[in-house]
C-alpha cells in the first residue's frame, strides 16, 4: 500500500522534520510513504473574504494537480468524521482489502481546503474540532497512520 501525504507549505522547523523522519522510518516496514508539498500563498494581515477565497482556490488547484484519478482521497477537514484510532486502522485495512493501492491524505494551508478539494475527496476526517497548524498536523497524521498499522498487525503500541 502507498500512503501519500499531500500538503500545503514546507516544514521549516527542525523538530517537526525530525518527528516526520522518525515516523517515516517506522512506517517503512508497513507501507510506501510519499510526501508531496505544494507552495502556500502568503495571507496578508486583515485579508478580505475574497482574498482568502482566492488563496484557498490557488492552493486547492496546486493540491488537485498532485491527486491522481485512481487515488482514494481523505481530506483532513474540521467538518469531517472523527474516527478513533481503531476505526482509522479499520478504514485503512478495508481500503487495502478493496484493492485501493494508494491513499492520499490531503492537508490544507492555514485557511483550510478549497471547496474543489473537498468535493474531490472520497471522505473527510477530522482529528479534533480544534485547529492545528498544518505543519504540526503532518506529524499527528503520521503518528496515527503508524498506530493504525500497529493495530492492524496486532502489535503492541502505547495507549
Amino acid at each position: 500500500m502507498e500512503i501519500r501525504i499531500i500538503s500545503v507549505g514546507k516544514i521549516k522547523e527542525k523538530y517537526l522534520n525530525d518527528a516526520i523522519a522518525e515516523y517515516t522510518k517506522r512506517l517503512s516496514r508497513y507501507c510506501k510513504l510519499q510526501f508531496l508539498q505544494v507552495p502556500d500563498e502568503k495571507t496578508p494581515d486583515h485579508a478580505s473574504a475574497l482574498q482568502n477565497q482566492m488563496i484557498k482556490e490557488t492552493e486547492g488547484l496546486r493540491l488537485l494537480k498532485q491527486i491522481r484519478d485512481q487515488d482514494y482521497v481523505i481530506a483532513l477537514a474540521i467538518e469531517g468524521e472523527m474516527p478513533d484510532s481503531v476505526e482509522l486502522s479499520g478504514k485503512i485495512r478495508q481500503l487495502g482489502v478493496q484493492g485501493k493501492s494508494t491513499i492520499d491524505f490531503v492537508i490544507g494551508g492555514s485557511l483550510g481546503l478549497s471547496p474543489e478539494v473537498l468535493k474531490r475527496a472520497d471522505e473527510k476526517i477530522s482529528f479534533s474540532r480544534l485547529t492545528f497548524p498544518h505543519q504540526l498536523m503532518q506529524v499527528i497524521l503520521l503518528e496515527q497512520i503508524y498506530r493504525s498499522f500497529r493495530i492492524m498487525k496486532n502489535e503492541p503500541y502505547h495507549k
